[in-house]
């Protein structure tokens, strides 16, 4: 791991902008800015700093450019999947078909590691989580990763979370009833308690009672084998805010409920994939500083990433979840109640309201490239950029878990 810090050439944090208002359409100056951002930093010493330039095994050509046409006249890149249709009119950029060898190898490392080394898929669960298809999923957001060990980080962190989703909230057991003290248990396995030689004890043994803590403190230990203080500190909070938003959706259904649309906004803030993006740098293999990930401008391009692409994923599984036993809240489903339109309508303005955050968090992305071009920072940027594409990659393609409605 490289040490914490700034590049020899920044010796000190720039200033960076504070959050600005609410943007304008992005401008062709805009995309220019965000494309430089695509392709990576350029100069003396920055060489290491390109997706396509690694040893094992050689990467995928590199993400479409941000001022790709839209999904409607978008070209699918040589090598691109054929499999799943993108949702009409859907802001996205296409990416290249993830590396074979490397998700093969860890598809077979993750099970493994799910199956026997935590038990937290049991048999009868087997058929779903190879449907779930997380080792193309990773290679797909991560393709600047130095070592297979590296996207073992980030896929053994996502199938945990999955594990405390599924079991405590949602197909496997979940229930709003009592969902806070668990997630508080949870948590604990990612975020040490400090107690007395007397109880600490009980409390380690209670890492092993279930599945998901089980998954949470072995996933939370090989991830503190790369990342440094920093990074470990920042994903424990990430991870607090995710539960955030798990407890906030639980006192909804115990309260029957029905948030206002931008209630529903705000609390997928927190119940979202920020946690994935915002370790971009560990999976890497380099840090962006804290100094510098703390700054309000790359805050608030980390949470436009992380609200984008969760209610992409709103938009994916909306069919998905109108099949499951029970009411799930999702942005159309909101839509269609408060403002009175037809499932339909309430879709396509939820396709509308995404398609809005994509092109900010475009913008922002942009900004903050050209006020502060440290060879980190963009990196970052690129890779944030690279995982909201490789993520809609995985969910138009996972026709196992996804259809979309014939509204079009």
């Amino acid at each position: 791991m490289p040490e914490p810090g700034l590049s020899p050439l920044h010796p000190s944090p720039p200033s960076l902008p504070s959050p600005p208002g609410p943007p304008s359409p992005p401008s062709p100056q805009t995309y220019a800015a965000l494309e430089s951002v695509l392709r990576g930093p350029n100069g003396l010493g920055t060489a290491g700093l390109h997706l396509g330039r690694r040893a094992e095994p050689p990467a995928p050509a590199e993400p479409v450019a941000a001022d790709a046409p839209t999904p409607t006249d978008a070209p699918v890149p040589t090598g691109a999947p054929v499999a799943g249709t993108p949702i009409p009119g859907l802001y996205h950029h296409p990416v290249p078909e993830p590396d074979p060898v490397r998700v093969a190898e860890l598809s077979r490392r993750i099970k493994a590691w799910a199956v026997d080394e935590v038990q937290v898929v049991p048999p009868e669960w087997e058929e779903q989580f190879d449907g779930l298809s997380v080792g193309r999923y990773m290679v797909a957001c991560h393709p600047d990763a130095p070592t297979v060990d590296h996207l073992m980080i980030a896929t053994r962190l996502m199938v945990a979370e999955n594990a405390v989703d599924d079991c405590y909230c949602e197909d496997h057991g979940g229930t709003p009833v009592g969902l806070g003290s668990r997630l508080l248990l949870a948590h604990t396995a990612l975020d040490p308690v400090h107690t007395t030689k007397e109880y600490d004890p009980q409390w380690a043994t209670s890492l092993q009672s279930d599945a998901p803590r089980r998954a949470y403190q072995s996933a939370m230990a090989y991830f503190l084998q790369q990342a440094t203080a920093a990074q470990a500190d920042r994903f424990r909070h990430d991870m607090a805010r995710l539960h955030l938003g798990y407890l906030a959706e639980a006192a909804w259904a115990e309260a029957e409920h029905v948030p206002e649309v931008w209630e529903y906004l705000a609390m997928r803030q927190f119940n979202n994939f920020r946690p994935c993006p915002t370790i971009t740098d560990t999976v890497g293999g380099y840090e962006l500083p804290a100094d510098l990930h703390a700054q309000p401008a790359m805050q608030r391009v980390i949470a436009l990433a992380g609200n984008a692409t969760t209610l992409m994923n709103d938009l994916y599984s909306y069919t998905k979840e109108l099949e499951s036993p029970g009411r799930h809240l999702n942005l159309p489903v909101l839509i269609a109640e408060r403002e009175g339109l037809s499932d339909r309508d309430a879709y396509l303005k939820a396709v509308e309201v995404h398609n809005d955050l994509m092109h900010d968090f475009e913008s922002e992305a942009a900004a903050l490239a050209a006020a502060c071009p440290v060879p980190n920072v963009l990196r970052f940027l690129k890779g944030v950029a690279v995982w909201v594409d490789g993520n809609h990659y995985w969910h138009q393609t996972n026709t196992y878990r996804y259809s979309l409605p014939d509204f079009w």
